[in-house]
């Protein structure tokens, strides 16, 4: 008999590619991701392989700014169901024909399945993934044309480029745990703004982290008259935020909590290994070992239901930053 007859048989098999390809194209998030009530593990996982399929055209360094938006005007036209998916994902693969990175390019190919996924969630989730998708789209689009060694013009293209990036994340999020928990959507009400810094502050942590990557391969992010110094001690505010944000999700959501808690804890720790050096010249310097991934990835499961645990460790956590912070008024 044909597997069409069988949509709950097709559906299981596409919930398994998603967890598997998690798996295999980010580590952190194959961890935090389960952490999530099922309700909203699926959400979340299948939008951030979405994200994720924009980010590799974006990192692709054989194309060119106008391949890259192109790209990444199919892939939004295939998601919002104005193009078949294969009008994206053949001409995908054949720009992409060099490319290294085989999870990745099987993920692509496998744009059908994860949006066969996005297709059976609930419609709130499925607007709020399509404008995040759209914002990040659209605005990598924009900057595109931006990519050079000496980075971004000023302060406010470097926080503008985080928003559509990760910014637009902190919001989506903000909407599925809203339509999740009502206790949650009460609280996070007049202070949406804290959603953002939490999503910026892991881009901002991703930029230095991976900053002597880009330089090499003549790129840079940050902005071109500011320090590290400096843009350590705006991410350190936006942590601040982000801590704000985790603090605001009811303290019974322990899975929500848990699921944003690592991911602060894990740049937190980055961005105080990067403040306790002048340069590094490679990110395995100021890569989290696998121990310390691992024995935070515990701690949170004691310290998520306690607010003055999550403090205490921000405290302890971000000496010099708060220094560096301190020095730069």
């Amino acid at each position: 008999m044909n597997s069409a007859t069988h949509p709950k048989e097709n559906s299981n098999s596409d919930l398994a590619y998603q967890k598997a390809i998690l798996g295999s194209v980010s580590r952190t998030f194959a961890l935090t991701i389960p952490l999530l009530p099922p309700a909203i593990e699926v959400v979340v996982g299948n939008t951030y392989l979405l994200c994720r399929i924009v980010d590799t055209i974006e990192d692709a360094a054989e194309l060119s700014p106008q391949e890259k938006q192109s790209l990444s005007k199919l892939f939004l036209e295939a998601v919002l169901g104005m193009i078949p998916v294969e009008d994206f994902v053949n001409p995908c693969l054949n720009a992409l024909e060099g490319y290294t990175n085989v999870d990745e390019l099987d993920l692509i190919a496998h744009t059908p399945t994860v949006l066969r996924i996005l297709h059976t969630l609930p419609g709130q989730d499925q607007m709020a993934i399509s404008r995040c998708l759209s914002v990040m789209s659209d605005g990598m689009s924009h900057f595109h044309g931006k990519q050079t060694q000496e980075g971004l013009k000023d302060l406010a293209e470097f926080e503008e480029y985080c928003y559509v990036v990760a910014g637009v994340v902190g919001e989506l999020l903000t909407s599925v745990f809203s339509n999740y928990s009502i206790g949650f959507a009460k609280q996070i009400k007049g202070h949406e703004q804290l959603a953002i810094a939490f999503g910026q502050a892991l881009q901002m942590t991703n930029i230095l982290k991976d900053s002597p990557e880009d330089r090499a391969r003549g790129v840079s992010w940050k902005p071109v008259s500011m320090s590290q110094a400096a843009l350590l001690k705006i991410a350190y505010e936006k942590l601040q935020d982000s801590m704000s944000y985790i603090l605001l999700i009811p303290e019974h959501e322990v899975g929500m909590r848990r699921f944003c808690f690592l991911a602060f804890g894990l740049a937190v720790m980055t961005l105080e290994k990067i403040a306790a050096r002048k340069e590094f010249r490679n990110k395995s310097e100021v890569k989290l070992s696998r121990n310390t991934v691992w024995a935070f990835y515990a701690f949170t499961k004691i310290a998520v239901s306690t607010p003055l645990l999550i403090k205490v460790f921000f405290y302890v956590t971000s000496k010099q930053l708060r220094k560096l912070s301190a020095k730069n008024p």
